[in-house]
Parts: C-alpha cells; sequence; structure tokens
C-alpha cells in the first residue's frame, strides 16, 4: 500500500466522521493559538521595552535616594546639587543632569491642574535624558543664569491646559506664580518619570521660587542626578567612578552602607528582559497544557475509531495488508488531526493578537503585532508530534489485531 493512499484513505475517515473530528481539532487549536498569541503577544512587549530604554539612551545611568526610583518625589532626598557637581569631575562622565522635584497646582485660564510634578532642571537636562521638544524651545543657559520663569509643559499637561491652542508664549501660573511657557515637549508615552505628565523649569527658578524647604544640611537637595557615560562601554566605569565620589561626599567609613543608589537603564532593561522572558515561559507552559489535553483527546477519538472499525481492519488484512500500512494509516490519521488544528490553531492566534493590538493602540499602547515564521513552524510543529505520539498506541493496537478474529467482531 502506497503512503499516499494511507493518507487518503485517513482523509475519508475523518471526512465520514466530520463533528467528531471536529470535537478533536478544537483541542489543539485552542492550545497552538494561546502559544501563538502569548509568544507574538511577548515578542512586542519585548519590542517596546527595548525601543523604550532606546529613546532614553544606553549610556544613561541614574542617581537616587536608597529606597527612591527614578523621578521619586515625596521621600527625604540624601542628594544635593553639589553632589552633582562632583560627580561631573569623573573621567568616565560626559555630561550630568540633576533634577529637583515637588508638587504644585498649576492655573492656565480657567484650566487647572492639581497635584502636577514640577521639575527644576539644567539645560543639560536636554541633551542627557534625551528630551525632544515639539514645539519652541527647551531650558537655556540663559534661562538658569537669570533666575527666569519659564516652563516647558509635558505633552500630556499642555493638552489638558490649552487644548488645540498653541501653549508656547502663554502664561501658566505654578503654585501662585507666574511663568511663561517656552516649549512643549514630546510625547514619550507611560515611562520612567512620566515625563509627559511633567513641567520643567529651570533648577535655580525651582529653588529661589517653588521650593523653599529644598535645603538641608549638605546643601540644596535634588530628588534625582542623571548621568551621562562618555560611552555605552564606560557605563560599569562610570557606575563606579559615581559611587566613589559619592562615599566621599557623604564621609561614609568603609563597611558603611550607601545613602544612595546608583544604575544604569542597561542593568534595568536586562532586569525587565529577564522578568518578562519568566512571565512569558510561565504563560507558554500554561498554554501547553492545552495541547497536552488536545492530544489526549486525540487519543481517546482513535481508540474509539479502531474499536469501531475492527471489522474493516480485519478486511483489510485479509486482503493483503500488513501491519505498517494499518499502522500508517492510523497515525496519518492523527497527524492530519494535528496539522488540521495547528494550521486552524496559528489563524486564530493571529486573529488574538491582532484584536488585542487594537484594544492596546486604544489605551495608549501601540505595537506591531507580529508573528515570527519560527513561532509558526514551532506550533504547527509540535501540534503535529503531539498528534502522532498521541495516535501511535491506538495505532499500534489496530496494526496488531488478528484478522480472523476481527472479521469475527461484532
Amino acid at each position: 500500500m502506497k503512503l499516499w493512499d494511507s493518507f487518503s484513505t485517513a482523509l475519508r475517515a475523518l471526512l465520514n466522521n466530520k463533528l467528531r473530528s471536529v470535537l478533536t481539532i478544537l483541542g489543539i487549536l485552542i492550545g497552538v493559538a494561546a502559544v501563538v498569541a502569548v509568544l507574538s503577544l511577548g515578542r512586542a512587549q519585548q519590542t517596546l521595552v527595548e525601543q523604550s530604554f532606546a529613546s532614553l539612551g544606553s549610556n544613561l545611568i541614574y542617581v537616587t535616594p536608597p529606597q527612591l526610583g527614578i523621578a521619586g518625589v515625596g521621600a527625604q532626598s540624601t542628594l544635593t546639587f553639589q553632589d552633582a557637581q562632583a560627580i561631573q569631575r569623573a573621567p568616565a562622565v560626559r555630561a550630568v543632569a540633576p533634577t529637583a522635584q515637588t508638587y504644585a497646582q498649576v492655573v492656565a485660564g480657567a484650566q487647572s491642574l492639581g497635584n502636577t510634578i514640577i521639575a527644576g532642571v539644567m539645560p543639560a537636562a536636554e541633551q542627557v535624558n534625551n528630551y525632544a521638544v515639539a514645539e519652541g524651545r527647551f531650558i537655556s543657559s540663559f534661562d538658569y543664569g537669570g533666575v527666569s520663569r519659564v516652563a516647558v509643559l509635558g505633552n500630556e499637561v499642555a493638552t489638558t491646559l490649552f487644548s488645540a491652542m498653541d501653549p508656547v508664549g502663554q502664561s501658566v501660573r505654578i503654585g501662585g506664580r507666574q511663568f511663561q511657557v517656552i516649549g512643549v515637549m514630546e510625547s514619550r508615552g507611560v515611562g520612567f518619570g512620566n515625563e509627559d505628565l511633567q513641567i520643567y523649569v529651570p533648577l535655580s527658578t525651582f529653588y529661589a521660587t517653588l521650593s523653599s524647604s529644598q535645603v538641608g544640611s549638605r546643601g540644596n537637595l535634588v530628588n534625582t542626578i542623571s548621568v551621562q557615560a562618555q560611552s555605552s562601554s564606560d557605563t560599569q566605569a562610570a557606575e563606579d567612578q559615581i559611587t566613589a565620589i559619592l562615599r566621599q561626599q557623604h564621609n561614609l567609613r568603609p563597611g558603611q552602607d550607601n545613602d544612595f543608589r546608583v544604575f544604569s537603564l542597561a542593568s534595568v532593561a536586562q532586569q525587565l528582559t529577564r522578568v518578562l522572558g519568566i512571565i512569558r515561559l510561565v504563560l507558554v507552559g500554561i498554554a501547553g497544557i492545552s495541547l497536552v489535553v488536545g492530544g489526549i483527546g486525540i487519543m481517546n477519538i482513535m481508540l474509539v475509531s479502531v474499536t469501531e472499525r475492527i471489522r474493516e481492519i480485519g478486511l483489510r488484512k485479509a486482503v493483503g495488508a500488513k501491519r505498517r500500512d494499518i499502522l500508517t494509516q492510523f497515525l496519518a490519521e492523527a497527524g492530519m488531526l494535528g496539522l488540521a488544528g495547528g494550521a486552524l490553531g496559528v489563524a486564530i492566534g493571529w486573529i488574538i493578537v491582532k484584536i488585542m493590538s487594537v484594544i492596546a493602540t486604544r489605551a495608549g499602547f501601540e505595537f506591531t503585532p507580529v508573528i515570527a515564521a519560527a513561532d509558526v513552524g514551532l506550533a504547527v510543529g509540535v501540534a503535529i508530534a503531539i498528534g502522532l505520539i498521541t495516535g501511535l498506541y491506538p495505532a499500534l493496537r489496530a496494526a496488531r489485531l488478528d484478522p480472523i478474529e476481527s472479521l469475527r467482531h461484532e
């Protein structure tokens, strides 16, 4: 019996029991769709993370208080403006941008925003933090030196306060004091510090008008110090130098814990990628359970099929069919069930990813849905393998049936 004849016979057997075949395929379909969707969404999430970190800079280092994340507000800081000046002397450091922050009410005409983050920054912040201005300009050295009351609005802040009106040149009141808007930042989405929700003013103006309490025993306090290393390869050296300088600045003795935290975006990206990878692996494992259940369904249906077709098997053997012919036929049926479930599962998984893409875009987290060819091949290959493995026992059972006893079966 030719191989093609075995496949055509198997296909006819499956088509003769359409409802049973569809229900069997359904188990594999669900598992493959779940695996494909998880892998695709995981790739999209990883791409978004990589793009977010790339936009911030691979050689960017943050210095914060020990229990405070990036751009935190409200906790007691252990860092000062003088610390930032000392860090600037490190050989592996290219530029330094300290940031002091507070909350204040912002009013523009009839519109107001309560508890808005006001960030006092230096002109170097535009370079160090890779800020991009959509309209107007960023804070200049002239603004900083002249303690000017000027402000650059985050994208969401500008939209809320001025709607479709051009904010540049308009006036806003921050904490009861009048400032002139000189620029609007490009939207960076939800990321470190929520830049779209902040207002930037000169650090000198911030100390003089907005936060008189930002003075500690060692000088003017800052919440975060952003540091740009000379290059990506100098990041670790810059971290070591910053740590040594700050320990000396803070008079910390050997063995005494740091009262600050130094970390690079590259290390944060690696940790986040590792966590996302573990989560994706767990989700794929859960989805894989559906494939196993689908495989058990194939085995169950194939065993029923063997029982129902005992006389047919006996007749085939009586007219010359060999064991390998019967084995091939039933394995072909199981493989076809796996292939059909895998192919349909890939299609359903792609539809799920597209739907999730639309939902995410409307929620402000736009991503491009992509299904890698390797993922498709893996999912379909696993589906076929599960079909063949779970169909092996029923196929062997059918091949071993005694033809005489099979013909006598009622």
